[in-house]
């Protein structure tokens, strides 16, 4: 076999990061006339010649196995495979899936990688037509991973790495008319992967667009659009800064969104050039009002567009501005990630994104952690996002590489010279490519790679290119290596505290404004503190916002072995080191269906706040929390419910609150002075008209509030008739009987174990009390001190239990318990005392005392199962979705009807999920509605499912779980919040169960609810 040994090993040489790579330059498409320019399809200009499509492709484990004839003209590729470019190997059946978040999938020795490098080969024929042959022919790879090389028609061409920003190469002198050959051989690992070390299944091969551009002999290579404002922003002068291969005469015209013209410009420029436009009064760009002027530049047969968006980023006395006004970023971290193409992002498939994004009331996208397609980058123009454009730099695993972690081993990279044009090269890059978007807020340096002299580099050259936009990096904010963080223009944390954020916030000595790139951990059930974070940033200034970690779950499309299909996660296909389903952290699945996640986050961060100020009088305070419009764009309607029937509802008018200010609004309700039932007012921000992301009518958020109407008791309970009852003890079961029911009770066990109505049963077996939940991604910390402590393996003892009639429509059991597991200390303590009433209800009043080295409890309550067929659930509560005590701003109060499935949230990794906090009561029935109505003198939390939580504790993937006939039902009451301590800080402590003495009573009742 003949190997590679004549072609130098570049991918572990740091003196050479590319060979030809022609220097890096703005994005664009060089189109014939300007109407082709304005439409933006690529297909559309003769200058474009598209090479996506399907490859020649062949595999191997190791780059010494590439026999070295395959890139010359005559080799023979017929046998080889076929493979659509772009894509990645590993989503194609070639080489391991394996995600790790930290750790590098190979010896730390950097810049040297292991010998058995896999490498893939590409070959691809085309043809040329005769129309290009007197123009200069480009061609471009818009994203490799890691490195690769090229050849045209057998001729090395070039060598790049760097793998998510663009490679362009001329090959004008090895191209010819008619066919063509070009071959590309791509490698795993390079040095350039000290440096990707991103948390994300780590991809390889050609996964971006490649295409050819024909340009004139003598043509602008580079554009680059700054603004300078004057008076205010009255006026604004737009400078095109011009770099050309040759002396051309260009001709520029600028036009408004409408299409007419606002000005022109002409100049000769040989090499370099500057073009002028003067507008006055402009419309200004911001992600509210995405207002996009369009420069068209004429160059011989070519025109090249720009999209301008005319804005300004200050930062004034710590506080981060747009257009001079303070901005709050509500933000999200995003990675391409497609469940089936893995890093392959169709142009629809982030639409998608985009437009979901909007719906949920996001403006910031921090590109996490490397440039998105440039084509994303116009989208985001378009519609409207702030984004923190994020350098593919990340040498996270530096930190991990010894026994243990070392806070020096992650700064190493960024301190040593001979890394430093690496470091330079990925900010160099990502700064020309997109420095003309308007979109781009911020420039990032990377995530997760220490920070010292190299980083200071990066932020240096940014400024001295563009010092229009801030530059960002957290890394900086605990280095022990450099404290010189004077190029860095705010101090961004991850996952800090809202008491932190909130300190930093008041200490005078802090100059800069506080930016959150990562909090919120959404991983699983969550993410549970959004509202505290935002209740601090909107009370303080120099909080400009944050970016919750993540937007998707990076879940893999396959199928188990019995043929169930299922979104798979780190370890599922034997990569190892994984870490495991640490990928499956976002606010909706990787088929992009929002978790109830990204509902609570499109609530807490809604751009209009409804506050009550005098609800008998009908006096509402509409905040505008918008910063660029008002709110004439969108519609008030109001309802007023009592026990799920609308009493009385309307439509405002209009509400025009201008941008951060407020309006008084009058809701013209009549409320009686009683009522048996609540009085609950909702409002609902909509639409008036629809946009490219929203229908008219798609509601921007709502809010809800209890009238102050006086409640009678009126209850049906109440009013039923009390019959005798009949009591008699067989050995340790109490039988209770009454007119249309019976119960038994088991002496021995403490609990209720059978109720039935008109001979219907209604238990399937002996209830019983638990603090157990099937642990969150977010309880991941807390559930090591929660399965030490044995919470998991609790069971009753029971030291006394005594029944007695009371009369002859009463029976009480008392009986005094705990709970306890093996090898540890009682959890709890506690007195229960049930009552048995001629109704057939059945009470329970219970007093319980916690441990007091006791860790917080992950709930407590009654867990009941109930026989098959009970699959009916009314409760008035909050939904539609779930909710816990800290997750809870999304849901509305009402009353609902739903099926035991319509209560269960489906989450990747099973855990708890589906309860609903604050209910009052519930009632869990058969279609016929023959069941139990549960309730309480103060509000419970309820779960209603089919699995219990050991079910889901034990299952690792949600097609592992075996739905139960029965249906369990908890009813707690409390249970711990959700948070975000899978990365974020421990859960708060208003959240958690955490007190040592408690009282709680239910009531259990059997009712034919057809009949009440």
């Amino acid at each position: 076999m003949v190997t590679l040994i004549h072609i130098n090993r570049y991918w572990e040489d740091l003196s050479v990061l590319q060979v030809n790579r022609e220097t890096p330059r703005a994005h664009y498409i060089p189109y014939a006339d300007a109407g082709s320019a304005k439409s933006g399809k690529r297909a559309r200009s003769p200058f474009y010649q598209t090479l996506n499509g399907s490859w020649k492709f062949q595999y191997h484990r190791s780059v010494r196995d590439v026999e070295e004839a395959f890139y010359e003209e005559s080799a023979n590729v017929s046998a080889w495979d076929e493979l659509i470019v772009p894509s990645c190997w590993q989503v194609n059946g070639y080489d391991q899936l394996q995600y790790t978040n930290i750790n590098y999938p190979f010896p730390c020795d950097p810049p040297y990688v292991p010998d058995n490098n896999p490498a893939g080969l590409y070959v691809r024929e085309f043809n040329l037509s005769g129309y290009w042959d007197k123009k200069d022919k480009y061609i471009v790879f818009e994203g490799v991973n890691s490195c690769f090389y090229l050849w045209v028609n057998g001729k090395f061409a070039g060598y790049s790495q760097g793998s998510r920003v663009p490679a362009e190469f001329n090959v004008s002198s090895l191209l010819r008319e008619g066919k063509n050959r070009i071959a590309v051989m791509v490698l795993k690992w390079c040095d350039g992967s000290y440096l990707e070390d991103q948390d994300a299944w780590r991809y390889s091969g050609i996964f971006r667009d490649v295409y050819l551009l024909a340009r004139d002999s003598v043509h602008v290579r580079d554009v680059f659009n700054k603004q300078t404002f004057e008076d205010g922003f009255r006026k604004v002068t737009l400078l095109t800064e011009l770099e050309t291969t040759g002396q051309v005469t260009i001709r520029a015209e600028l036009k408004d969104a409408e299409g007419n013209l606002v000005g022109t410009d002409e100049a000769d420029v040989d090499g370099k050039g500057t073009l002028r436009f003067e507008v006055t009064d402009p419309v200004l760009w911001n992600a509210e009002k995405p207002n996009l002027y369009q420069l068209y530049v004429h160059s011989g047969n070519e025109v090249l567009q720009f999209p301008v968006g005319f804005r300004q980023i200050t930062i004034t006395n710590g506080v981060f501005q747009i257009n001079g006004q303070a901005v709050k970023l509500k933000g999200v971290n995003r990675h391409d990630s497609h469940p089936e193409l893995g890093q392959t992002i169709p142009l629809n498939h982030m639409i998608k994104d985009l437009v979901l994004m909007k719906k949920h009331n996001i403006n910031t996208i921090r590109t996490s952690h490397y440039p998105n397609d440039s084509r994303f980058m116009e989208l985001c123009d378009e519609y409207g996002f702030y984004v923190i454009d994020e350098a593919d730099l990340e040498c996270h695993g530096m930190g991990t590489a010894s026994e243990e972690w070392d806070d020096t081993n992650i700064h190493l990279l960024s301190q040593k010279p001979e890394w430093k044009a690496s470091f330079l090269d990925r900010a160099i890059r990502m700064v020309e490519r997109d420095k003309n978007h308007p979109s781009i807020v911020m420039w990032s340096l990377g995530n997760e790679s220490g920070y010292d002299v190299n980083h200071i580099a990066m932020a240096e050259w940014i400024k001295s290119r563009d010092a229009s936009i801030p530059v960002h990096y957290e890394g900086a904010a605990s280095s022990q290596a450099n404290p010189d963080v004077e190029s860095l223009d705010m101090v961004s944390r991850m996952y800090a505290s809202v008491q932190e954020i909130e300190a930093y916030a008041k200490d005078e000595k802090h100059k800069k404004p506080l930016f959150l790139c990562e909090y919120s951990h959404a991983m699983g059930n969550g993410p549970g503190d959004l509202k505290d974070y935002w209740d601090a940033i909107y009370k303080y200034p120099k909080l400009m916002g944050g970016c919750v970690w993540e937007w998707c779950d990076h879940g893999i499309k396959t199928v188990s072995k019995e043929g169930t299909p299922f979104f798979a996660y780190g370890g599922d296909f034997g990569d190892k080191p994984n870490d495991g389903n640490f990928c499956i952290d976002g606010l909706i699945t990787p088929d992009r269906k929002p978790h109830t996640g990204l509902l609570e986050l499109k609530k807490v961060i809604a751009p209009i706040r409804i506050e009550a100020q005098d609800l008998r009088k009908g006096t509402i305070k509409v905040t505008n929390l918008y910063d660029f419009i008002d709110l004439s764009h969108l519609g008030l309607h109001w309802k007023v419910e009592m026990d799920r029937q609308i009493v009385q509802q309307g439509q405002l008018s209009s509400i025009e609150a201008a941008p951060h200010g407020h309006q008084m609004v009058t809701i013209p309700y009549d409320l009686p002075e009683t009522s048996a039932g609540t009085y609950m007012l909702t409002l609902s921000c909509w639409l008036k008209e629809q946009t490219n992301w929203a229908e008219a009518g798609y509601e921007i958020t709502f809010e809800q509030f209890e009238l102050p109407v006086e409640q009678v008791t009126e209850s049906g309970d109440s009013l039923r008739q009390m019959f005798p009852l009949q009591a008699y003890q067989e050995g340790d079961i109490l039988t209770i009987e009454g007119f249309d029911f019976c119960h038994s009770f088991d002496l021995y066990s403490g609990t209720i174990q059978k109720m039935s109505k008109q001979g219907v049963n209604m238990l399937q077996g002996p209830a019983q009390l638990t603090i157990w939940r099937a642990p969150t991604d977010n309880d991941m910390h807390v559930k090591e001190r929660w399965l030490n402590a044995g919470y998991d393996r609790t069971a009753m003892k029971i030291y006394r239990c005594d029944w007695t009639k009371i009369d002859e429509t009463t029976v009480e059991i008392k009986s005094d318990f705990s709970l306890g597991s093996d090898s540890r200390f009682i959890a709890l303590h506690g007195e229960a005392i049930w009552r048995v009433n001629g109704t057939g209800e059945i009470s329970v009043k219970l007093q319980v005392k916690v441990g007091e080295k006791q860790v917080y409890l992950p709930r407590f309550g009654l867990q009941l199962t109930m026989p098959q067929g009970m699959e009916e659930v009314e409760y008035l509560g909050f939904g539609p979705h779930e909710s816990y005590i800290d997750k809870r701003q999304s849901v509305k109060k009402g009353r609902y009807l739903m099926t035991v499935d319509e209560m269960f949230e489906d989450y990747i990794m099973p855990q708890e999920n589906g309860s609903r906090y604050g209910t009052a009561w519930a009632i869990v029935s058969n279609e016929q509605g023959m069941g139990i109505k549960f309730s309480s003198a103060e509000d419970f939390s309820l779960n209603v499912a089919h699995f219990t939580p050991e079910d889901l504790t034990r299952a690792a993937h949600n097609y592992e779980l075996a739905k139960r006939k029965e249906t369990i039902v908890h009813l707690d009451y409390k249970m711990s919040g959700v948070g975000s301590n899978s990365c974020g800080p421990q859960l708060l402590e208003p959240y958690r169960l955490d007190e040592k003495e408690f009282a709680f009573e239910l009531r259990l009742m059997p009712v034919f609810k057809e009949d009440e």
